[in-house]
């Protein structure tokens, strides 16, 4: 018998895999069938490398630890199957609110909230009182009104969505009356003029990018005119010489004309921020007050809660938008309702919003305690990276993100990372290092500015967590 042969032999069969007690615990979890497929099709592998006498799988063969080193690969490959590709991250790029890492966290109350109603069936659309079905949007109705001072409110999956829905509904081949200047883009191309060709509603642009006067919207106005609407500009700012009509003058200007006046918020936020020593962002409150009948803003951003989007406004103009049939399409589930109806019940205890709030825990974070930080982690940083980089604590600007307060900053701190690459090679070697930090447990996200990877420290919460996976750096 040649040694070929004597290695199909060693290979053991499907039946003896799954009697090991790795693959008996891993059938219990996942079922016979999948590990029994996998299993096969590690065999086959083998067979295909004995076949092309592969000495590395000929001399693991050999190896006493040969079965068990088999089922450890069968039961790592059907978890990683198992394993969803949605994993916690280090935000450390600056940006706190960061859309493509999943924009604000949730407080302890929402995730609760969430849990509970996710494992049982609840009175979503259910009036326990009198036995028939409910509404929704009664679990968080009143208290969105109480807070923000509107007669109604409804609430729908994110905020582009409320403003799909608001413009088909109060201007559906109509023409809705807009400033140039707040023709907004918001992330992934999405924008204004956009939303509203889907809403099936006219666009009827005014004034200049710069400068728009409330004569332009008085001009404007025809039997056609189905409303004027105002976009809060969330996501950048024109400085020099600008001129936009405030909202009261809007408000007033609309009434005139027997017309809803629609205030977009975007970002949107039910708290005065300067009280947290915070720069100013226009609350749905003040919005409600100088005369908007509807108000839209998102629930992800400056709420601080998940994502929705939530529309307040006058009872009458609520009613016709819930009674809209693309209110069904867009409408949240249990889930996302529980979670924001804990985050908003937290506004009513404003003064302790930033112990409880996660988002306004990272916004009012004092410089002084990142100061502390930063000097805590530099030397477990240099010593992963030494002869690799050169690491420095740095003082550096933070920003809310997701549109809110773009040319607004915030002191934080910085691991300063540069790497130690021969000329010319700096930006390759600051891809592998950016690499290295995104194959770990939990990846680590940080921005490439100057020639540098920096991490900010603003948004990091677990620093045992972040400094002991500094062992797993692989650098090539």
């Amino acid at each position: 018998m040649n040694q070929q042969e004597n290695s199909y032999r060693l290979l053991p069969s499907i039946d003896k895999l799954l009697q090991t007690k790795q693959l008996k615990l891993l059938i219990e979890r996942v079922g016979q069938d999948i590990v029994k497929s996998e299993s096969r099709a590690q065999l086959d592998l083998l067979r295909t490398a004995i076949a092309g006498n592969d000495e590395s799988i000929l001399q693991r063969l050999a190896e006493d630890n040969f079965l068990e080193a088999l089922c450890d690969n069968i039961k790592e490959m059907i978890e990683s199957r198992f394993t969803g590709s949605l994993l916690p991250v280090f935000n450390l790029t600056g940006t706190v609110l960061h859309t493509n890492l999943g924009r604000a966290r949730l407080p302890h109350e929402a995730i609760s909230a969430m849990q509970l109603v996710a494992s049982e069936a609840v009175n979503l659309e259910y009036n326990l009182e009198v036995g028939t079905r409910g509404d929704r949007d009664s679990h968080i109705e009143e208290t969105l009104c109480k807070i923000t001072g509107a007669e109604a409110a409804t609430v729908v999956n994110n905020n582009a969505a409320a403003v799909l829905l608001v413009l088909n509904t109060l201007a559906e081949n109509k023409e809705v009356v807009i400033s140039r200047g707040e023709l907004v883009e918001i992330g992934g191309s999405f924008r204004i003029p956009d939303v509203m060709k889907s809403a099936n509603c006219v666009l009827r642009e005014i004034g200049t990018t710069n400068r728009t006067h409330l004569r332009d919207y008085e001009s404007a106005v025809n039997n056609l005119t189905a409303l004027f609407m105002k976009v809060h500009t969330s996501n950048y700012e024109i400085r020099g010489f600008v001129n936009s009509v405030l909202e009261p003058e809007l408000s007033a200007l609309a009434k005139k004309h027997k017309l809803p006046f629609v205030s977009d918020l975007g970002s949107g936020t039910l708290i005065d921020l300067t009280r947290f020593n915070l720069p100013h962002e226009i609350t749905v409150q003040e919005s409600i007050r100088m005369g908007a009948d509807i108000v839209t803003f998102s629930g992800d951003k400056l709420l601080g809660g998940p994502q929705a989007g939530i529309i307040v406004g006058k009872a009458k103009l609520i009613s016709q938008i819930k009674s809209n049939p693309l209110k069904r399409a867009l409408r949240i589930d249990k889930i996302t309702l529980a979670g924001l109806t804990e985050v908003i019940n937290l506004y009513l205890d404003p003064s302790r919003l930033p112990k409880r709030l996660p988002l306004l825990q990272d916004l009012t974070r004092p410089i002084e305690d990142l100061q502390i930080l930063a000097t805590q982690l530099l030397p477990s940083l240099q010593r992963a990276l030494l002869g690799r980089a050169v690491v420095e604590a740095k003082p550096c600007q933070s920003q809310i993100g997701s549109g809110a307060l773009p040319l607004s900053l915030i002191p934080s701190m910085a691991l300063e990372i540069t790497p130690l690459a021969v000329k010319g090679q700096t930006d390759s070697e600051l891809t592998k290092l950016s690499q290295a930090f995104r194959k770990l447990s939990k990846p680590v996200i940080g921005r490439i500015h100057d020639g540098k990877l920096i991490f900010d420290l603003r948004c990091l919460q677990n620093k045992k967590e972040f400094e002991t996976q500094l062992s797993q750096l692989q650098l090539c």
